[in-house]
């Protein structure tokens, strides 16, 4: 059996953080997502994989290649004209033969329920019981299959939500084949899907038991301690006298950690970083490669990318930074209102009582620029000495 991955989307409400890079890129517990799914796949028998890729593909390609470094073979399908997940699993007809796996490429789930999936005959979706349904396509369930789809209706019937994790046999071409393009001019799975419940042998379903939905910055904090909780300590690097790591710390190839740096695990440190001296690092923080954490700087629940210097005197919390950013001196990020009350990002509530900034790509910051709860700053903007930055901030801009 192949597992067809869909990884061609940007994932606009990732935004600024996918300007640069596929949603399926971006990192979790210090990999891209799309690397923990093909283990988790892999885990459950899989070999062999066919991506499905389109915006920044070049990036998907250059880092698994043919599959050879994680023992698969991977086979890639471009889609360069977004025109739906029905389109994209039409473009895959001619190599998967038989019964195969479709599975979005941006959600965290695990092989036992893959093994699951797997051990079925007939068309069979994934889907999960959620509390909250906004945004989310909701399934009804009646025996055995699945007899109603609703996507991101206002009042949806029940809480199970469509997982983006499909069982197909050989039919679901016939059903793409009789799929017409929706009012927003591209052919949806869920029509498709329809179909196949009015077919003879109808939808079946199983329902996950662990999943995660990443559809916005803030959710990859929520992932990442998923993950991270049952990270196992790792040292490639050189950690000098006095230095306590606490809990499971993983710490890169030729990483320093100085003399007087507290790290509280699970955290990751990536490699060629250097940390401290006299630094804090608190749980569920991953730091990319070739960073610099230095002297008095406390970083807590916190995802930064590679190249990334947090070097004086700094406070993030609860955020996610970029590749390539530079804080000045004294530069801090709020992660709580003072009213304690959920943070919202441009009118949407991200159900966090705790969030920093999403701060994109080479971004760079004077000494003691303040950053408000829940801001978002585009790429290659520049907050300049003693600003506060609050709001959304477009991508190369200049706050003086």
């Amino acid at each position: 059996m192949k597992a067809v991955i869909l990884a061609a989307g940007e994932g606009k409400r990732m935004r600024p953080l996918t300007a640069t890079r596929p949603k399926v890129m971006l990192p979790v517990a210090g990999r891209p997502i799309l690397e923990h799914l093909l283990d988790e796949v892999k885990g459950a028998g899989i070999r062999e994989f066919v991506f499905v890729v389109g915006y920044c593909d070049k990036q998907v390609r250059s880092y698994f290649g043919d599959g050879e470094k994680w023992g698969v073979k991977i086979d890639y399908s471009e889609q360069r004209k977004q025109l739906g997940t029905a389109d994209a699993i039409r473009m895959v007809s001619a190599v998967v033969g038989g019964n195969f796996l479709v599975i979005n490429g941006d959600v965290v789930i695990n092989r036992a329920d893959i093994k699951r999936l797997m051990k079925n005959t007939h068309n069979t979706m994934g889907v999960i019981e959620v509390k909250d349904p906004g945004g989310l396509g909701i399934v009804e369930l009646s025996g055995d299959k699945v007899v109603g789809l609703y996507e991101k209706t206002r009042r949806p019937p029940t809480l199970m939500a469509n997982a983006g994790l499909y069982l197909f046999t050989p039919e679901i071409f016939e059903a793409i084949s009789n799929t017409e393009k929706s009012p927003r001019g591209e052919y949806e799975i869920t029509d498709s899907l329809q179909i196949l419940m009015g077919g003879k042998s109808g939808l079946h379903y199983i329902q996950l038991k662990s999943w995660l939905d990443l559809s916005y910055p803030w959710d990859l904090l929520r992932a990442n301690e998923s993950v991270m909780a049952s990270l196992e300590s790792q040292n490639l690097g050189q950690v000098e006298e006095n230095v306590i790591l606490k809990g499971a710390v993983v710490i890169g190839r030729n990483t320093v950690v100085r003399s007087g740096s507290y790290i509280e695990g699970p955290v990751i440190i990536g490699d060629d970083c250097r940390i401290g001296p006299n630094c804090y690092i608190r749980p569920s923080t991953t730091i990319g490669n070739d960073c610099h954490i230095g002297a008095f700087v406390e970083v807590k629940n916190s995802i930064i990318m590679s190249s990334t210097d947090v070097p004086h005197l700094n406070y993030v919390g609860d955020s996610v930074i970029g590749e390539g950013c530079n804080f000045g001196a004294g530069t801090k990020i709020a992660n709580l209102r003072l009213d304690e009350q959920n943070i919202h990002v441009s009118g949407i509530d991200t159900k966090r009582r705790k969030l920093g900034a999403i701060i994109g790509d080479n971004v760079k910051t004077g000494i003691n620029s303040s950053i408000n709860v829940g801001t978002v700053i585009g790429n290659n903007t520049f907050i300049g000495p003693g600003v506060v930055a609050r709001g959304n901030i477009l991508p190369n801009t200049k706050l003086l």
